[in-house]
């Protein structure tokens, strides 16, 4: 049985590897991208900065997945991002994505966020389609200085309703 916990200081080794597992198989580009994020090998350190969570689908054992929330880089304080969401094969297609989701808002809402941002590739359609189903709309444009310049879709979600 999987559960949903926070990340510990012991899961950023496996975290790392499973998040660029994901990304070469998707043939994400290595550079303007999750791929070369410094916090990839040390993330439960960046997710104890303030307003921020990341999150771990486990069997206790082993990490099939993860997703987290923290302020957006150098833009409006009312405004979060839902970051390095991705599950290896075994957890996909199995409301997953949506219960972490779901569990990632939640937590923007209790840190008094108004807005979720979310960036991906264009050819990320199933990531898509659970985004716009959770609310989620496509802007225009690139929000704040995440460094993903390669991520040609970007998409807003109004979350002080919720």
């Amino acid at each position: 049985m999987l559960h949903i916990r926070c990340i510990q200081p012991g899961d950023d080794p496996e975290m790392g590897q499973l998040i660029r597992s994901v990304l070469l198989e998707f043939n994400v580009p290595k550079v303007g991208t999750a791929f070369a994020d410094p916090s990839l090998d040390a993330m439960y350190q960046f997710y104890q900065s303030p307003k921020s969570r990341y999150y771990v689908l486990t069997d206790g054992q082993t990490i099939f997945g993860g997703a987290g929330i923290a302020p957006l880089a150098n833009f409006h304080s009312n405004y979060c991002e839902l970051q390095k969401m991705y599950f290896s094969k075994q957890a996909r297609s199995k409301g997953y994505g949506r219960q972490m989701m779901d569990l990632c808002l939640k937590y923007a809402v209790a840190e008094k966020f108004d807005f979720c941002y979310i960036e991906t590739m264009d050819y990320m359609k199933r990531a898509q389609t659970l985004y716009l189903r959770s609310g989620f709309d496509y802007i225009d444009g690139p929000l704040g200085d995440t460094g993903h310049h390669a991520c040609g879709i970007q998409m807003l979600k109004t979350i002080s309703q919720l």
